[in-house]
C-alpha cells in the first residue's frame, strides 16, 4: 500500500471533524507535562471539545478549500487541533485557562463560525463566558427588578398592617 493511501484516512478524519464545527482552535502544545495534558484533555472532553494532535502536513491538506484554510500559515512546530461542534467559545476558553498554568502552551489561531481569528482574537474570544453563564446572568437581570418590586410591596403591606393594628 502506498504512503498516500495510508495518509488519506487521516486527512479525511480532520476534514470531517472541521466541516460543521462551531470553532476550530490551533494550539502549540510544547512544554506541557503528561499530567497537565491529561487534565486538560479531560476538561476539553467534558465540554464536548475534540482535542487531537495531527501532523502539520495532514492538517494542511485537510484545511485546503475550507474556512480553516487561513490556519495553514501557522502550521509550524508542534500543533494540536481543538474542535467543538456546539459551543464556539469552549476550546479557546479552556485552552487559555491552561495556557496561564503552562507558559509554553500557546493559542496560535482559530476559526469560529467560519471567521478567522489570529492569536489576539482567540485570546479575546477566550474571555467570553459560556452560554450557560450568559443565560444565568440574563435570568438574574430579569429576576432582579421583579424581586425588588415584591420586596417593596411586602414592606408596604407590613407598614399598613402595623398602622391598622394601632
Amino acid at each position: 500500500m502506498a504512503k498516500v493511501e495510508l495518509k488519506k484516512p487521516v486527512v479525511d478524519e480532520i476534514a470531517n471533524s472541521i466541516k460543521d464545527a462551531a470553532s476550530v482552535v490551533l494550539v502549540s502544545y510544547k512544554g506541557i507535562t503528561v499530567e497537565q495534558d491529561t487534565k486538560m484533555r479531560k476538561e476539553l472532553r467534558e465540554a464536548g471539545v475534540t482535542y487531537k494532535v495531527y501532523k502539520n502536513t495532514m492538517m494542511n491538506f485537510a484545511f485546503k478549500g475550507t474556512p480553516c484554510e487561513e490556519l495553514c500559515q501557522h502550521l509550524e512546530g508542534t500543533n494540536a487541533l481543538a474542535v467543538c461542534m456546539e459551543d464556539a467559545t469552549a476550546p479557546a476558553r479552556i485552552l487559555a485557562k491552561y495556557a496561564k498554568e503552562v507558559p509554553t502552551l500557546e493559542l496560535v489561531a482559530g476559526v469560529v463560525e467560519d471567521a478567522y481569528y489570529d492569536k489576539a482574537g482567540i485570546e479575546a474570544l477566550s474571555k467570553v463566558p459560556s452560554r450557560e453563564e450568559l443565560l444565568g446572568k440574563l435570568l438574574g437581570s430579569i429576576q432582579s427588578p421583579i424581586t425588588n418590586f415584591a420586596r417593596v410591596l411586602n414592606q408596604i403591606a407590613e407598614q399598613q398592617g402595623g398602622a391598622a393594628a394601632e
